[in-house]
């Protein structure tokens, strides 16, 4: 099994040093979180926890991941990269396409793009974006992302997006891989069908084994069952070496070690961090990897 360091709500000064110590302790990568804003009253509710109540605050560092991710990808060498998640139906697919095709050209294809429909609709409506069938025009967002990360004339007739003929330039060396946040049936189906792994938001021991067979026959359905697929799970209890081998052997290809602020409180130093973090891959980096 592998594991990521969640990056969530660092501080932006500590990511880059950060970074450096988790390819150090030999963690697999690391998650970098995204809203575009954050407003100071938020409507919506929360779906990942029982209050409806979001973990975040309007004070909680939202560096921009393209820029925050290049820093890290700079100073390491193996270490993976990803957004858990990019909040991708607020965007324009030409600019995210271009932006993680460059990532992957700079990173060695080391970058992979995370992307959720996004739960916020307080946000949005900030951006003048359409939150109703957000899901549908991500589908239609992956596909022309799909066709100009291929290089070359490409073109696209779809449901949201149309364009001629036209390329980005340079391509990546090959497709970015795209793992897929959210636990409801359209968000697994996504990403059987479409991404490369799954992404949790965080998820009890227990309901981890369901979530694995309903993606194992989602990609049975698409007829991607024996490719390559990520399952990059975040638990809600304290880990535990028999439990991570336990998921594993259910299909869980990846734990998270959780946001510093769960564990060390809002703000903490760099030194709490890596101590954090060097007890963690002691325990079960190391053991498991």
């Amino acid at each position: 099994m592998k594991f990521w360091q969640s990056l969530a709500w660092c501080e932006p000064e500590q990511l880059v040093p950060v970074a450096q110590f988790a390819e150090q302790l030999g963690y697999d990568g690391v998650l970098n979180a995204d809203h575009a804003v954050f407003p100071e009253t938020v409507n919506a509710a929360y779906p990942y926890s029982a209050d409806g109540k979001p973990p975040m605050t309007p004070d909680s560092p939202y560096p921009d991941c393209w820029v925050s991710i290049a820093f890290m990808a700079a100073v390491t060498s193996r270490l993976r990269l990803s957004t858990s998640v990019y909040v991708l139906p607020l965007r324009n697919p030409f600019e995210v396409a271009k932006a993680a095709g460059s990532l992957a050209i700079f990173t060695g294809n080391r970058f992979a793009l995370g992307i959720g429909a996004g739960w916020m609709k307080d946000e949005f409506d900030i951006y003048g974006v359409e939150f109703s069938g957000r899901g549908k025009r991500m589908d239609d967002m992956i596909q022309v992302m799909r066709k100009l990360w291929q290089g070359g004339m490409v073109e696209h007739e779809g449901p949201y997006y149309s364009f001629p003929r036209l390329c980005i330039e340079p391509a990546p060396s090959q497709q970015v891989p795209i793992l897929v946040g959210g636990a409801n049936a359209a968000a697994l189906q996504r990403a059987a069908f479409h991404g490369e792994g799954w992404l949790g938001a965080g998820n009890a021991p227990e309901e981890v084994p369901a979530i694995m067979a309903r993606l194992r026959q989602y990609r049975t359905e698409a007829g991607r069952g024996s490719e390559p697929f990520e399952t990059i799970v975040g638990l809600t209890t304290p880990p535990d070496l028999d439990t991570f081998r336990r998921l594993e052997e259910q299909g869980m290809t990846a734990g998270v070690n959780l946001p510093f602020s769960f564990a060390l409180g809002k703000r903490s130093s760099l030194d709490d961090k890596k101590r954090y973090m060097e007890s963690f891959a002691r325990q079960f980096v190391q053991p498991l990897s």
